[in-house]
Order: C-alpha cells, then sequence, then structure tokens
C-alpha cells in the first residue's frame, strides 16, 4: 500500500500539514482525487449520512458537489493525538437558486499507519448569507497561501 505522508504518528507542523492537504483536495472539488486520501474501507459520518467505503465517498462527493456550487473550504487544526486529528471548517457555497450559505463544522479523523484517513466523523451545520457577507473569493481551487484562515477571519 503506498503511505499518503504525512503519516502518524503526528507532530504539531504534522498535523497542520495533514489539514491542509486535505483542506487543498476538498477544494480541487475532485471526488476520485480526494477518495484516494482515504483507505479502501474508510468509514465516514457526514451528518446524519453513513459511507464506506472509497466508491461510496466518490458517489457522495459528486452529489455534494453537485448541490453546492462554487465551494470554497478551510479547515484548521483543533487537536491531535497518534494517529487522530480533531478540525473545524467553515465552507461557502450556493444552490442552484443563488441562496449562499456558509457551513460550519467540525471532523474527528483516524488515520492508518500509512497516513489513509480510516474513519471520518463529520458534523456541520448550515447558516444562510447574503452574497455580500461572503468571505471567500478566492478563484475556484486551492486556497491562497496568504488567504487568511478561519481564526484570522474571526470564524
Amino acid at each position: 500500500m503506498t503511505a499518503r505522508p504525512p503519516v502518524p504518528p503526528f507532530t504539531r507542523e504534522s498535523a497542520i500539514e495533514k489539514v491542509r492537504l486535505a483542506e487543498d483536495a476538498w477544494n480541487s472539488r475532485t471526488p476520485e482525487k480526494v477518495a484516494l486520501a482515504y483507505t479502501e474501507d474508510s468509514r465516514w459520518r457526514n451528518r446524519a449520512e453513513w459511507v464506506t467505503g472509497r466508491d461510496e465517498i466518490v458517489a457522495f462527493l459528486t452529489r455534494k458537489w453537485t448541490r453546492e456550487l462554487d465551494y470554497r473550504l478551510i479547515k484548521e487544526l483543533w487537536a491531535f493525538d497518534g494517529n487522530r486529528i480533531a478540525v473545524r471548517f467553515a465552507y461557502e457555497s450556493h444552490d442552484d437558486s443563488g441562496n449562499w450559505y456558509r457551513s460550519y463544522g467540525n471532523e474527528n479523523w483516524e488515520f492508518d499507519s500509512n497516513g489513509l484517513m480510516s474513519a471520518r466523523h463529520a458534523s456541520i451545520n448550515d447558516v444562510p448569507i447574503r452574497e455580500s457577507d461572503r468571505k471567500y473569493h478566492w478563484p475556484l481551487g486551492r486556497r491562497p497561501s496568504g488567504h487568511p484562515g478561519l481564526s484570522d477571519l474571526a470564524l
């Protein structure tokens, strides 16, 4: 099996790097690319939905990014220990009617020894926002290195 560095046990620096790599992958909005960071039998709880394995992850993310248009995400390390990382995140997107939302959440991640995520538990709340209240204005794709993070944006 191919390793996905950084691998556990995590240091503060390697946990921050792992979080940024996950953010970058999700901002690509490429389900097949994102799924490669997870074990073949990875288990997810995303809101009230349960997902198991890469095929279901790809299907889930395809549905997600069909609904959540112009998706932009920021993740931030919350805590880490051994092979686990906790993050908080916020993303902005709009629906096909042009209604904007900021979605806030927390994720708990568990990794195998190769650095692949074997479990992901996500709790998420959606808040309607006006387009003028958006804070994420970078071009679609990776968040620019100089763009403020969640704490900097007081989110």
